[in-house]
């Protein structure tokens, strides 16, 4: 005996399911994609608050520098922190703290260009420029270089944990 074709057998109602599938497909994504837009857009407001949150304080870490204060300088650093210098000499935070801390170093007011802060969780690298004068022992200095800060979140605080810098080299004359 043959099937009836024209009863809702399971084939028939698969094929009707596979139908309703795309109308329910579409619903199911208008219901969902705006709440999804309001979540991308409130991670960008989150973001620019972070990206605004890490500049300025790595603006007070540098003031700080400037000044000497050692209290404030240390408190944005965690207590692994390393430094790699221009000559590619690694340094702890303590050996890092102390050569600023040196009477015989002044270093005069500097401004950061080309700052740029990416986010990766928690991690935010913040690179930029910087031309840095001043005086060591009483002869002036200047130095240009480039640098990356590494700062991690730690308990819900942000700590800088490396730096790296290179310097730039001047232009020959020519």
């Amino acid at each position: 005996m043959g099937r009836d074709l024209a009863s809702p057998g399971p084939l028939r109602q698969h094929r009707a399911m596979d139908r309703a599938t795309p109308p329910l497909a579409a619903l199911f994504l208008a219901l969902l994609l705006p709440g999804c837009a309001g979540i991308g857009a409130a991670a960008v407001r989150d973001d620019a608050a972070l990206v605004a949150q890490l500049t300025a304080q790595a603006d007070r870490w540098d003031r700080a520098i400037v000044r000497k204060d050692r209290a404030a300088i240390e408190a944005n650093m965690a207590e692994d922190f390393r430094q790699i210098d221009g000559a590619a000499g690694v340094e702890t935070g303590r050996s890092f703290v102390d050569g600023l801390m040196d009477p015989a170093l002044r270093i005069d007011p500097y401004q950061v260009e080309e700052l740029e802060v990416r986010l990766y969780g928690d991690v935010a690298l913040l690179s930029g420029r910087t031309r840095m004068t001043g005086s060591y022992q009483g002869k002036p200095f200047e130095s240009h270089y480039r640098y990356i800060d590494v700062y991690v979140r730690r308990g819900g605080a942000w700590k800088i944990v490396s730096v790296q810098i290179t310097r730039v080299p001047e232009p020959r004359p020519g």
